[in-house]
Protein backbone atom coordinates (compact mmCIF):
# COMPACT_ATOMS: atom_id res chain seq x y z
CA UNK A 1 0.00 0.00 0.00
CA UNK A 2 1.15 3.84 -0.97
CA UNK A 3 1.67 6.33 2.18
CA UNK A 4 -1.68 8.34 0.34
CA UNK A 5 -3.77 4.86 0.33
CA UNK A 6 -3.57 5.08 3.74
CA UNK A 7 -4.15 9.32 4.28
CA UNK A 8 -7.37 8.11 1.84
CA UNK A 9 -8.13 5.14 4.14
CA UNK A 10 -7.45 6.32 7.34
CA UNK A 11 -6.86 10.04 7.33
CA UNK A 12 -6.39 10.20 11.70
CA UNK A 13 -3.76 7.52 11.46
CA UNK A 14 -1.82 8.89 8.38
CA UNK A 15 -1.86 12.69 10.30
CA UNK A 16 -0.39 10.85 13.50
CA UNK A 17 2.46 9.31 11.29
CA UNK A 18 3.66 12.18 9.93
CA UNK A 19 3.50 13.06 13.86
CA UNK A 20 5.46 10.77 15.18
CA UNK A 21 7.47 9.64 11.58
CA UNK A 22 8.29 12.24 9.49
CA UNK A 23 8.44 15.69 12.22
CA UNK A 24 11.16 14.20 14.41
CA UNK A 25 13.10 14.21 10.87
CA UNK A 26 14.62 10.47 11.53
CA UNK A 27 13.25 6.55 12.90
CA UNK A 28 14.26 3.76 13.92
CA UNK A 29 14.60 1.28 10.60
CA UNK A 30 14.75 -3.07 11.18
CA UNK A 31 16.75 -4.89 8.82
CA UNK A 32 17.85 -8.84 8.37
CA UNK A 33 21.61 -9.05 8.55
CA UNK A 34 22.90 -11.75 6.63
CA UNK A 35 23.33 -14.01 9.96
CA UNK A 36 19.64 -13.60 10.33
CA UNK A 37 20.29 -11.50 13.41
CA UNK A 38 17.98 -8.26 13.52
CA UNK A 39 19.49 -4.71 12.74
CA UNK A 40 18.30 -1.37 14.12
CA UNK A 41 20.03 1.70 12.18
CA UNK A 42 18.49 5.47 12.07
CA UNK A 43 17.49 6.88 8.92
CA UNK A 44 15.94 10.07 8.08
CA UNK A 45 12.38 9.32 6.25
CA UNK A 46 10.86 11.29 3.69
CA UNK A 47 7.11 11.58 2.21
CA UNK A 48 6.97 12.43 -1.55
CA UNK A 49 4.73 12.05 -4.46
CA UNK A 50 2.31 10.05 -2.43
CA UNK A 51 5.45 7.18 -1.01
CA UNK A 52 7.54 6.53 1.71
CA UNK A 53 10.85 6.58 1.58
CA UNK A 54 13.90 5.69 2.62
CA UNK A 55 17.38 6.50 1.94
CA UNK A 56 20.54 5.10 2.76
CA UNK A 57 24.44 5.57 2.59
CA UNK A 58 25.60 4.11 -0.71
CA UNK A 59 27.00 0.76 0.23
CA UNK A 60 25.24 0.85 4.24
CA UNK A 61 25.16 -2.27 5.85
CA UNK A 62 21.45 -1.41 6.43
CA UNK A 63 21.07 -1.27 2.92
CA UNK A 64 22.97 -4.22 2.31
CA UNK A 65 20.27 -6.11 4.34
CA UNK A 66 17.06 -4.46 2.56
CA UNK A 67 18.45 -5.48 -1.08
CA UNK A 68 19.05 -9.29 0.27
CA UNK A 69 15.71 -9.12 2.00
CA UNK A 70 13.27 -6.25 1.70
CA UNK A 71 11.23 -6.62 4.69
CA UNK A 72 11.53 -4.24 7.01
CA UNK A 73 9.94 -2.45 10.24
CA UNK A 74 9.96 1.04 10.92
CA UNK A 75 9.23 2.37 14.02
CA UNK A 76 8.67 6.07 15.00
CA UNK A 77 11.42 7.79 18.38
CA UNK A 78 10.03 7.31 21.21
CA UNK A 79 11.04 9.91 23.72
CA UNK A 80 10.06 9.19 27.15
CA UNK A 81 9.96 6.05 29.31
CA UNK A 82 6.03 6.33 30.38
CA UNK A 83 4.98 5.68 27.01
CA UNK A 84 2.41 8.41 26.28
CA UNK A 85 3.58 9.71 23.46
CA UNK A 86 3.17 6.26 21.67
CA UNK A 87 5.02 3.67 19.47
CA UNK A 88 4.07 4.25 15.58
CA UNK A 89 5.41 1.27 13.30
CA UNK A 90 4.98 0.51 9.72
CA UNK A 91 5.61 -2.90 8.29
CA UNK A 92 6.36 -3.76 4.82
CA UNK A 93 8.64 -4.22 2.09
CA UNK A 94 11.50 -1.65 0.83
CA UNK A 95 11.40 -1.36 -2.54
CA UNK A 96 14.84 -0.03 -3.94
CA UNK A 97 14.69 2.61 -6.35
CA UNK A 98 17.51 3.16 -8.81
CA UNK A 99 16.03 5.10 -11.55
CA UNK A 100 18.54 8.05 -11.59
CA UNK A 101 15.14 10.53 -12.54
CA UNK A 102 13.68 9.24 -10.04
CA UNK A 103 17.14 9.57 -7.70
CA UNK A 104 17.07 13.44 -8.81
CA UNK A 105 13.35 14.02 -7.94
CA UNK A 106 14.06 12.56 -4.68
CA UNK A 107 17.42 14.85 -4.04
CA UNK A 108 15.70 18.29 -5.48
CA UNK A 109 12.41 17.26 -2.33
CA UNK A 110 15.50 16.67 0.44
CA UNK A 111 17.30 19.53 -0.88
CA UNK A 112 14.27 22.07 -0.64
CA UNK A 113 13.13 20.28 2.76
CA UNK A 114 15.76 19.64 4.54
CA UNK A 115 18.72 21.66 2.93
CA UNK A 116 21.06 19.08 2.32
CA UNK A 117 21.53 17.77 -1.15
CA UNK A 118 22.00 13.77 -1.59
CA UNK A 119 23.77 12.87 -5.00
CA UNK A 120 22.16 10.89 -7.25
CA UNK A 121 23.28 7.31 -7.79
CA UNK A 122 25.87 7.94 -4.85
CA UNK A 123 23.09 6.61 -2.30
CA UNK A 124 20.52 3.90 -1.89
CA UNK A 125 16.17 4.86 -2.23
CA UNK A 126 13.84 2.94 -0.98
CA UNK A 127 10.01 3.13 -1.78
CA UNK A 128 8.03 0.97 1.93
CA UNK A 129 5.21 -1.06 0.48
CA UNK A 130 2.98 -0.56 3.45
CA UNK A 131 1.98 -4.00 4.86
CA UNK A 132 0.72 -3.17 8.44
CA UNK A 133 0.19 0.35 10.11
CA UNK A 134 0.16 0.13 14.26
CA UNK A 135 -0.15 2.71 16.84
CA UNK A 136 0.49 1.71 20.60
CA UNK A 137 0.21 4.12 23.35
CA UNK A 138 -0.06 3.70 27.03
CA UNK A 139 -1.53 5.82 29.88
CA UNK A 140 0.95 5.91 33.00
CA UNK A 141 -1.65 6.84 35.16
CA UNK A 142 -3.47 3.30 34.70
CA UNK A 143 -1.40 1.37 32.82
CA UNK A 144 -3.79 0.77 30.35
CA UNK A 145 -2.56 0.06 26.40
CA UNK A 146 -4.41 1.58 23.58
CA UNK A 147 -3.56 -0.20 20.00
CA UNK A 148 -4.67 0.89 16.47
CA UNK A 149 -3.90 -1.60 13.67
CA UNK A 150 -4.37 -0.94 9.72
CA UNK A 151 -6.03 -2.25 7.42
CA UNK A 152 -6.32 -5.54 10.04
CA UNK A 153 -8.72 -2.45 11.27
CA UNK A 154 -8.14 -3.39 14.80
CA UNK A 155 -8.62 -0.76 17.40
CA UNK A 156 -9.24 -1.71 21.29
CA UNK A 157 -7.51 -0.88 24.52
CA UNK A 158 -5.64 -3.68 27.04
CA UNK A 159 -6.86 -2.05 30.76
CA UNK A 160 -3.74 -2.47 32.92
CA UNK A 161 -4.73 -4.60 36.09
CA UNK A 162 -0.88 -4.49 36.95
CA UNK A 163 2.31 -2.71 36.99
CA UNK A 164 3.51 -5.51 34.60
CA UNK A 165 0.09 -7.36 32.96
CA UNK A 166 -2.52 -6.13 30.87
CA UNK A 167 -6.25 -7.84 30.31
CA UNK A 168 -8.31 -8.70 27.76
CA UNK A 169 -9.10 -6.55 24.23
CA UNK A 170 -11.94 -4.55 25.37
CA UNK A 171 -13.46 -2.07 21.75
CA UNK A 172 -12.23 1.18 21.55
CA UNK A 173 -12.33 4.03 18.75
CA UNK A 174 -9.98 6.88 18.53
CA UNK A 175 -7.88 6.79 15.20
CA UNK A 176 -9.38 4.61 13.12
CA UNK A 177 -11.97 5.53 10.84
CA UNK A 178 -15.09 2.99 9.90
Amino acid sequence: MRWSELERQQPRLAALGRERLIEPGVVLVGTIRRDGMPRISPVEPLLWDGEFWLSMLHGSFKAADLIRDSRVLVHGIVTSRDGSAGEYKVRGRAIMEDSLDRQRGYADEVTARMGWKPEPGRFHLFRVDIADVTFIRYEDETGDQFVARWPDGLEFVRRGTSATSLGPREPHHEFLAP
